[in-house]
């Protein structure tokens, strides 16, 4: 039954995907004699965390009771007072963690809490889902840097627009609402401003109930970027540009009063691991980029990257000059090249989604 009531754990953690920022996901149930007495979810940044909903719920019953948390409760004071302490106040036996806690603030320190107040601890009940359900939050504590996901839409050779550049729609109406989800699930959205000229695209979430739209992240070297765009001037959604010292510094003082905030670079060229420290930096846990192709060209490069989700229509656009998924230098020997693993594929409609992360020989 461990792994049943741990199950159910991880499937209210779900609930609150894109909503909690910078949070871990968490869910927690209260289990006394047999019966669930207590059930909750962290459902949004700043407030209550799993625990406390589960806790509250099962009321006096959670004296001598069990609790399962897909995460290591947190044991210091941050927006909220600590869970530990939390667990040991309402005379909870029995803890089951699924995995433990590495923000440096946690680390550990929530079970050792509960042990020495006497609480039995048990850890690692279905680990390797609580580790899929949190990859972005885990992946920023361990590295200090974002998740970072690679998405694109193309055709079956490849191609993201045809030579003159019309690329409306390669794909299906259903592949693009499933793209959307995950603009629901990361904190920003990044493209090149090739794609903000030649699209102008809003770069928000459109699914119901968004409860704040991710951060939209521009790489515009010169700072090209149109002053009409609606990336500046929808106000939407916070707008962040990256650029260089080659940028006009009128322009600047001129977006950044429609609200854009500018971060200049000190190279010529923008490298992509400085804009990932600095978004780390500004507490940006994942980025979805989009594109366009030389973007995608530089993550990849740069191994900069953890997951891709590319869509793929069953249609032929061929061309030399056909703007390709992935452009740049590219790689001139094979044993250079990143090997991926492929970790779904699935059909929507008449489109195929092709998921993969980074893998080792």
């Amino acid at each position: 039954m461990e792994e049943y009531y741990m199950k159910l754990a991880l499937d209210l953690a779900k609930q609150g995907e894109g909503q909690t920022e910078s949070n871990p996901l968490v869910g927690a149930v209260v289990v006394k004699d047999g019966q669930i007495v207590g059930m909750g979810a962290h459902l949004k940044y700043g407030e209550a965390h799993a625990e406390v909903h589960a806790i509250h719920m099962a009321g006096a019953h959670a004296e001598g009771a069990d609790i399962y948390v897909t995460l290591e409760p947190c044991s210091h004071y941050g927006k909220t007072p600590p869970c530990a302490e939390l667990i040991i106040n309402s005379g909870i036996k029995r803890v089951f963690v699924a995995m433990r806690d590495p923000n440096p603030l946690v680390a550990g320190r929530g079970i050792s809490m509960m042990k020495e107040a006497g609480i039995e601890v048990r850890e690692g009940i279905l680990a390797d889902q609580a580790e899929r359900l949190n990859e972005k939050f885990l992946h920023f504590m361990r590295t200090g840097l974002p998740y970072v996901t690679l998405k694109a839409a193309a055709s079956l050779d490849g191609k993201i627009a045809t030579s003159k550049g019309d690329s409306k729609w390669i794909t299906s109406e259903a592949a693009r609402q499933d793209a959307q989800q995950y603009r629901k699930t990361h904190q920003s959205i990044l493209v090149g401003v090739g794609t903000v000229k030649a699209d102008n695209p809003s770069l928000t979430c459109r699914l119901p109930n968004v409860t704040k739209q991710p951060v939209r992240v521009i790489l515009d070297t010169v700072l090209s970027i149109p002053e009409d765009a609606k990336v500046i001037c929808d106000q939407i959604a916070p707008t962040w540009i990256f650029t260089t010292a080659r940028a006009d510094e009128e322009k600047k003082k001129r977006l950044s009063a429609f609200g854009v905030n500018i971060f200049t670079l000190e190279t010529e060229r923008i490298q992509i691991p400085d804009v990932l420290k600095i978004l780390a930096e500004e507490g940006i846990m994942s980025v979805y980029v989009e594109g366009g192709s030389a973007v995608h060209g530089s993550f990849v490069k740069e191994g900069c990257f953890q997951e891709i989700i590319f869509y793929f229509a069953p249609k032929l656009i061929g061309g030399t000059h056909a703007p390709s998924l992935i452009s740049g230098e590219g790689f001139q020997s094979m044993k250079d090249v990143p090997l991926l693993q492929f970790t779904d594929i699935t059909q929507i409609g008449r489109d195929i989604k092709l998921t993969a992360k980074p893998t080792k020989e």
